[in-house]
């Protein structure tokens, strides 16, 4: 009789680790093979499993921790760390910037992963991303990793640091988070204020009115 063998997703949603790391030893090219959304029943969209796990953090279903463990697992069983980049698709850490899950992206940088590469259609990097998310842990780390500060995306021509002031502007309460932070540490590395558009700075200014360490900077 052939025993029913749980998919990887399945083994994902139920956080068994001993679970997928048995089925990656006998499969090891599930490591590389696109999934559907964990926690999702209806979106058929599927991605790397390093790209995915990423998303299990976005919903609220897995912990940091608990993802950085699985891709440690996927990792050690032949997982490339840039995931779908030679098919020209998002890479896990294009995944983990903009669905802010922080330390993940870390770790992925600390693996390898690849912190220059943008889809070609869009131009965005994971720093757009981290930046336009709020998240200054990641920010500083692709700072650090050498990310390229004030290459500006195709769809809107704006640099990492004109897409956090962008958020920081915005009604979107649900993504707030460090972008002022973000903002600083973009400005400290070397971004060019130049390359904001009007509005943008003088909204900057106007934040500096009350905060000494930004005006210093902008100054």
């Amino acid at each position: 009789m052939k025993l029913f063998i749980p998919s990887l997703k399945k083994l994902i949603e139920q956080k068994d680790f001993d679970g997928v790391n048995r089925l990656l030893t006998v499969h090891p090219e599930l490591a590389n093979e696109s999934i559907a959304i964990p926690f999702d029943s209806f979106c058929r969209s599927r991605a790397h499993p390093l790209h995915r796990i990423c998303d299990g953090v976005f919903a609220g279903e897995i912990t940091e921790n608990e993802a950085i463990r699985l891709a440690e697992i996927l990792l050690n069983n032949g997982a490339d760390i840039d995931g779908d980049k030679v098919k020209g698709e998002g890479t896990p850490l294009l995944a983990a910037a903009s669905l802010h899950a922080e330390q993940v992206g870390i770790f992925y940088i600390e693996q390898g992963a690849d912190v220059h590469y943008t889809l070609k259609n869009d131009g965005a990097s994971a720093l757009h991303w981290a930046a336009f998310c709020g998240r200054d842990k990641l920010v500083e780390k692709l700072i650090s990793a050498s990310a390229s500060i004030d290459k500006p995306d195709i769809t809107y021509n704006s640099t990492p640091l004109g897409w956090s002031v962008h958020c920081l502007r915005s009604n979107d309460i649900r993504n707030k988070h460090k972008q002022l932070d973000c903002i600083k540490l973009l400005l400290r590395s070397g971004s060019d204020t130049n390359k904001l558009d009007k509005e943008k700075v003088n909204y900057l200014i106007s934040l500096a009115k009350d905060d000494h360490e930004l005006r210093k900077l902008l100054n």
